[in-house]
């Protein structure tokens, strides 16, 4: 579980700060794009109007860049330094510049944004360039405003890396807890029938005649079949290897048959039934599982009602839907507990269950036939009443 966790959380972080990085990044290529465009931009415009102007008259241009000309002649001796800005120009700086991009050669280029002063646009017989003073402080900002973003996201990725690493595992490790609990107590049920089949094959060796320690020897051993019987046929329905037979089926009169065959075990524990099934109700679906369904339904609520109390199966329909409702008296479940009823391996009270042979197995075996037939199981609890609802769709 550890590792899982600790996988989960290395995914999680990975991801998310991916993610983010990228974001940043594009947010940073993007300045960048815009940075570079603009100096190319005014360029082509300072380049267009320095064609047209008089240079006598060296007359500003309205831009957002500090730019200057600097003209030479054919044999690359420079003529002149114009100023376009309004801005106090070093001369002989820009004369050692103008004479390293004529030697050059290059017509265009713009610097590296994040280290370089100047960018050009080398014409014949002169050289535009714009100073990238401005552009570098708004690229080199935004890479700083970036990296200290990064830098308080990934504090905070950390943060939701590890409470969706604690959502995401709890399933998980539930599940694990449950299943561990589940084989301690098979073990346990396992071990202990095992040890009475032993105690009395010994016992029949000695007392050959005697009966009774081959009628132990029978219960522990059909005690030890259900619940590898309930395991095996878990295991199936969930890998989806049970083969089921679905067929228009009047399961009317298939939750009547089995509902009848309950009558003798009902009363056999001080209880009475009582049902209301409408006739002739259709329904696609496998007749043994439905069987198998109400079964389990029915048995459930005689080991939950209240001696002398009437346990009650309604089959009705209900717009396009068909509702089964298996009703009992008895203890209420309490709410924490109403959804966990039909996860596999759960059991309220496990003292209670081991003592009644029950694995918490039914309940999960029951929502697994209803989910294959597309219909929906609950629970609901009102006034000492608990009521198991199963609802088909007949469309």
């Amino acid at each position: 579980m550890k590792r899982l966790r600790n996988k989960t959380f290395l995914l999680l972080f990975t991801i998310i700060s991916l993610f983010t990085f990228i974001l940043l990044l594009i947010f940073n290529v993007l300045t960048y794009s815009r940075e570079k465009e603009k100096i190319l931009t005014n360029l082509n415009r300072i380049s267009s109007a320095h064609n047209s102007f008089d240079l006598v008259l060296n007359r500003p241009i309205l831009l957002d860049s500090i730019a200057y000309v600097v003209t030479y002649d054919i044999n690359r001796n420079i003529i002149s330094v114009i100023n376009y800005t309004d801005k106090e120009v070093d001369k002989d700086k820009l004369v050692k510049l103008a004479r390293i991009i004529i030697k050059e050669n290059k017509e265009v280029k713009v610097g590296n944004l994040y280290f370089n002063n100047y960018s050009y646009l080398n014409n014949q017989n002169s050289i535009i360039i714009i100073d990238n003073s401005e552009s570098k402080k708004i690229v080199r900002s935004s890479f700083v405003q970036s990296f200290i973003i990064f830098v308080l996201s990934l504090v905070i990725i950390l943060y939701i890396s590890a409470v969706l690493t604690k959502w995401l595992v709890k399933p998980v490790i539930d599940s694990f807890e449950k299943q561990k609990d589940f084989i301690c107590d098979a073990s346990h049920e396992l071990k202990t029938p095992l040890a009475v089949i032993l105690a009395n094959a010994e016992m029949l060796e000695s007392e050959p005649n005697e009966k009774k320690w081959l009628n132990n020897i029978k219960s522990e051993s059909e005690r030890m079949s259900k619940l590898v019987t309930d395991l095996l046929e878990l295991s199936r329905m969930e890998n989806n290897s049970t083969k089921m037979y679905f067929k228009d089926e009047n399961i009317s009169k298939i939750i009547l048959k089995t509902v009848l065959t309950f009558e003798s075990l009902i009363y056999e524990n001080n209880l009475k039934i009582d049902y209301d099934i409408k006739e002739d109700l259709k329904l696609k679906c496998d007749a043994e599982r439905i069987k198998q369904l109400l079964t389990i339904l029915i048995d459930n609520a005689i080991k939950h009602s209240y001696k002398n109390s009437t346990l009650r199966v309604n089959l009705y329909k209900e717009k396009d839907n068909i509702i089964l409702e298996v009703i009992n008296r008895g203890d209420e479940i309490p709410k924490s507990e109403r959804t966990k009823i039909f996860e596999r391996f759960y059991k309220a009270d496990k003292s209670r269950n081991r003592n009644d042979n029950r694995y918490g197995l039914g309940l999960a075996i029951a929502t697994n036939i209803v989910n294959s037939h597309n219909g929906k199981i609950s629970v609901d609890c009102k006034s000492g009443y608990t009521t198991f609802t199963v609802n088909f769709k007949t469309n």
